[in-house]
C-alpha cells in the first residue's frame, strides 16, 4: 500500500505504508538512536510528534511486553527507512507491524530517511501529515500547514495519571524480570509528579531506594507537602512546558521546601518556577547517543535525550548554576540551585533506551534526601 509524507514546507516523501493505515499528523522529529525504538514508541515525550528513525533497518528485534515505557503509545506516526518484518529476539512476542496496527499508529517505511533528516536539521522541526489515503501533495501540505504550531500546546496534562498510585518495581533482572521491592528496602520517601513519566525512571528511583507514589500534573502543592515526603521528583514529558501555568505556580509552593530532584520536562518547568524562561530548539535533541558534560566532574558522560525545548540558564542565573552542558550544540542539560537542595538534567539518566552513563544522578538525589534528613 502507498503511503506519503508531506511536511508543511511543501517537501514531499512519497513511500509504502506499515503499521495502520489511514492518515496522521504531527512535528515531525528525528530520533539518531540505533537501537530501542519500542521505548522510543511508548515514551509518552513523544505525544504530538511523528518520529523518524535514522537508522536503517527497524523492525529486526520485535515487540516484547517487558521494554514498554507507558500504558500506551502516544507518537502520532513512524517513519523507517526499510522496515523488517522477519524478527530475531528470544524475548520478542509480535511484530512491529502488527503492534502498530493493533495501537492504530500509522507508519512510512522506504523513503530516504537520511534526505528527511537533513532537511529537518537545515529547515527544522515541522509538522507534517502521512497519509495512506490520500496522495494529492498540495491537499496534503494544505493540512499539514493548518495542525498547530508545538510551541504553545501543553500536552503534558493529557498524558498524566488520574489518581495518585504507588509503584514498587525495580529495574530489570535477567532471571526474572521486574522485581517487586519490599516496602522494608525503600528508605527514602518520594512523591513523583507525573508529566509523563517514563516507567524506568520509576524502576531506577525504586532500585535507588526509594518508596514512590506518583501523582497527576496538577496535583496540589501542599497536598504533596501534606504526605511529608524526603523528595519530589520531576518527570519528563511532552509539549511547551510554558503553557502549563497551573503546573508552574503549583510547582513555586514546592520547590525548595523538600530536595527536588527534576528530568526532562520536569527540568524546563522547575526552570520557569524559578523566574526562567525556555525556548524552542531549531530540531531538539532525540536520541541515545549525545554527549554532555558534567560541570562539577568535567566528566563526559553519553546519554539519552528527547527534548525541542530549552531552559535558558542566564534567565536563573540569580538562583542557579549550570550543571551540565550538551557538547554538540552547548544547550543546557543541567542546572543546580545555589542555595536549595533543588537540581535537574534535560537528558534521560534512566537510559531507556540508551547507555546508563547517567544513574548516578539518582544515587545524587538518594544522597541529598540523607543529607537534609540529617
Amino acid at each position: 500500500m502507498k503511503a506519503v509524507l508531506a511536511l508543511a514546507d511543501g517537501r514531499i516523501f512519497k513511500g509504502e505504508a506499515f503499521g495502520a493505515s489511514g492518515e496522521t499528523s504531527g512535528e515531525v522529529v528525528f530520533n539518531t538512536a540505533m537501537t530501542g525504538y519500542q521505548e522510543v514508541l511508548t515514551d509518552p515525550s513523544y505525544k504530538g510528534q511523528m518520529v523518524t528513525m535514522t537508522y536503517t533497518q527497524i523492525g529486526n528485534t520485535g515487540i516484547n511486553p517487558e521494554d514498554i515505557e507507558s500504558k500506551q503509545l502516544y507518537l502520532s506516526g513512524f517513519i523507517v527507512r526499510e522496515y523488517q518484518d522477519c524478527y530475531s529476539n528470544w524475548r520478542a512476542t509480535m511484530s512491529l507491524d502488527a503492534y502498530l496496527k493493533e495501537n492504530g499508529i500509522v507508519g512510512i517505511q522506504g523513503i530516504d530517511t537520511r534526505a528527511l533528516t537533513r532537511h529537518l536539521r537545515d529547515k527544522g522541526a515541522q509538522n507534517g501529515i502521512i497519509s495512506t489515503i490520500d496522495f494529492d501533495p498540495e491537499s496534503l501540505v494544505r493540512k499539514a500547514r493548518a495542525i498547530p504550531s508545538m510551541s504553545g500546546l501543553d500536552l503534558a496534562t493529557g498524558v498524566t495519571c488520574d489518581a495518585p498510585y504507588h509503584w514498587t518495581e525495580g529495574l530489570w533482572e535477567l532471571e526474572g524480570g521486574y522485581p517487586q521491592v519490599d516496602k522494608s528496602q525503600l528508605k527514602y520517601k518520594v512523591v513523583a509528579y507525573d508529566f509523563g513519566i517514563k516507567l524506568n525512571i520509576l524502576r531506577c528511583l525504586v532500585s535507588a531506594g526509594c518508596d514512590v507514589t506518583v501523582v497527576p500534573a496538577t496535583f496540589p502543592a501542599e497536598s504533596v507537602l501534606a504526605m511529608n515526603p524526603d523528595g519530589i521528583f520531576l518527570s519528563n514529558g511532552p509539549g511547551d512546558p510554558e503553557p502549563m501555568k497551573e503546573v508552574i505556580e503549583n510547582l513555586k509552593g514546592v520547590v525548595g521546601k523538600k530536595p527536588t530532584f527534576g528530568i526532562c520536562l520536569g527540568h524546563q518547568l522547575l526552570g520557569l518556577a524559578l523566574g526562567g524562561r525556555t525556548v524552542k530548539l531549531k530540531f531538539g535533541n532525540h536520541g541515545s547517543n549525545l554527549p554532555v558534560m558534567d560541570m562539577k566532574t568535567h566528566k563526559v558522560e553519553i546519554t539519552a535525550q528527547n527534548h525541542g525545548f530549552a531552559v535558558d540558564i542566564l534567565s536563573v542565573g540569580d538562583h542557579c548554576d549550570l550543571g551540565h552542558e550538551n557538547l554538540n550544540d552547548q544547550t543546557v542539560e543541567g542546572m543546580f540551585h545555589k542555595n536549595l537542595p533543588v537540581f535537574s538534567v534535560q537528558h534521560h539518566p534512566e537510559a531507556s533506551p540508551g547507555p546508563h552513563d547517567s544513574q548516578y544522578l539518582f544515587k545524587r538525589f538518594v544522597e541529598m534526601m540523607e543529607s537534609e534528613k540529617k
